[in-house]
């Protein structure tokens, strides 16, 4: 850790490596949530916990500032735990392996958990500061955000003091958001019917790996691959009859899967003649993706399987993997570039008893968003999937041309920078669910430079991690002076 704690802003950068020694998979976050009040009350601030485990830490006025209007930083404590294949890495108690490469900060064959980490140790840092100038300042913690931001789902009416929200979620230095998509989740399931595998068949795993997966908002519209698609199209062309023992893939809703496998079974003749189509498989692909995807690998090795799917069951799943929408749905007819509704075919797995899949729909207008639901959910009816729905939430409607903006603005370019860009994203953020409990707050959200969240690839630019810090710093000393 010794390197990351020579970094500037020591303060940001000794809190991050803190956290990230401890475990906070989404939904198993609360050692990390229990450390983030420990480290209030050790700074002798006032520290409250809420029923669902979110963390609020308060710290008195400077003096001469206790009439200024309160503000509320806010960043989630979980993060997304992917990793590598070959990495051993157990995320339920080994430590994120840190190291710096060139300007950035990346994991060891994990993601780094920056998202929303460096948010979140900014924010401690602000609060243990003994020589800022400020007003009434807290820091909302919440837990759960990844899986479902159940934290901010639970948010209670009348907890926070803040007239202004700052948001320490985004990925992008010099980019102010004020707007976001909202989402939900359709899991589907279907109980297959059960056959023992055919005597004297050979059982092969067929892998589709090496694409560069995502964050299923800030990539969709990238054009990589998803890998649960890509070997349902695999498996459709196949030269040699098979039957399907499992199928598995990806690992979260809200990120692009990187990896899929599936084992089949097939009569031992027909093992050439289904490594050829595999070959040609492969350089198909490759061609189609191009240098979008150029570590794309499908490649066979030997399985086991003691079990298959009947036809029928087999059919309906492939189906349904080849059919369901998945990527850009429609792009923002008002703001170029930024992508409306769209849906990430997320998760298939074979559990003991059910097929289960997973896909989670995005869309900044609420009646985008459930007719797309809608139609994912139609697609699994007729693929004969039972479906439910979770992990509702709400966007953030962007409001333009408030006070917060042009303070922010102002501060950037007192900083020595141009004027910030004002955004609105695909992905999902807190402030639309905070914003329904609190909708007086003026909301923004920022964040340093980083890549690649939500995959083993995630990084974070050190410079811009200075830059975010200064930036945060000096708008909480704004905030807290009198209006000219």
């Amino acid at each position: 850790m010794d390197p990351i704690l020579s970094l500037h802003p020591e303060p940001v950068w000794r809190y991050f490596a803190a956290l990230s020694a401890i475990p906070r998979a989404s939904g198993a976050e609360g050692e990390a949530a229990d450390w983030v009040a420990a480290v209030g009350r050790r700074l002798g601030l006032g520290v409250e916990r809420d029923r669902v485990g979110n963390v609020l830490i308060r710290r008195p006025a400077s003096p001469g500032h206790e009439g200024a209007p309160p503000v509320t930083m806010q960043a989630h404590v979980d993060m997304v735990c992917e990793k590598n294949e070959e990495t051993v890495h157990d995320f339920s108690r080994d430590p994120i392996r840190l190291h710096v490469d060139g300007d950035c900060v990346r994991a060891t064959g994990t993601t780094l958990g920056a998202d929303c980490g460096i948010g979140l140790a900014a924010g401690l840092a602000i609060l243990s500061d003994s020589t800022l100038v400020h007003g009434p300042i807290e820091l909302l913690v919440t837990v759960d955000e990844e899986s479902g931001m159940t934290g901010a789902q639970q948010l209670q009416a009348g907890w926070l003091r803040g007239k202004y929200l700052l948001n320490l979620d985004m990925e992008e230095m010099g980019k102010l958001t004020i707007g976001c998509a909202g989402g939900i989740d359709t899991v589907a399931t279907r109980t297959p019917r059960w056959e023992p595998a055919p005597e004297g068949a050979v059982a092969v795993r067929i892998k589709v790996s090496g694409a560069k997966g995502g964050h299923s908002g800030v990539d969709i519209h990238l054009g990589r691959a998803n890998a649960i698609r890509l070997l349902a199209q695999v498996l459709d062309g196949l030269p040699v009859d098979w039957h399907l023992s499992s199928l598995n893939g990806g690992n979260k809703r809200n990120a692009i899967p990187r990896e899929a496998s599936a084992v089949v079974v097939i009569e031992g003749a027909d093992l050439s003649a289904l490594r050829a189509g595999v070959s040609r498989a492969e350089v198909d692909w490759r061609i189609l993706f191009g240098t979008v995807e150029p570590g794309l690998s499908i490649r066979l090795r030997p399985a086991e399987a003691r079990r298959v799917m009947g036809e029928a069951d087999r059919r309906g799943l492939i189906g349904l993997l080849l059919t369901l929408p998945n990527g850009v749905e429609s792009m923002s007819p008002d703001v170029p570039g930024l992508v409306l509704t769209s849906t990430n075919l997320g998760v298939v797995a074979t559990l003991d008893e059910v097929i289960e899949v997973t896909a989670a729909t995005r869309s900044a207008v609420e009646a985008g968003k459930r007719a797309l639901a809608r139609r994912v959910a139609m697609a699994c009816a007729l693929a004969g999937f039972s479906t439910r729905e979770e992990g509702g939430y709400p966007g953030w409607r962007p409001v333009p041309g408030r006070a917060l903006l042009r303070t922010i603005d102002e501060v950037w370019r007192g900083l020595g920078h141009g004027p910030m860009e004002i955004m609105a994203i695909h992905a999902g953020l807190e402030c639309g669910l905070i914003g329904e409990r609190y909708p007086q707050m003026e909301m923004v959200s920022f964040g340093p430079d980083m890549w690649d969240a939500h995959t083993p690839d995630e990084r974070v630019s050190i410079a811009s991690v200075g830059a975010f810090y200064a930036l945060l710093r000096a708008v909480v000393e704004r905030l807290a002076q009198p209006v000219a």
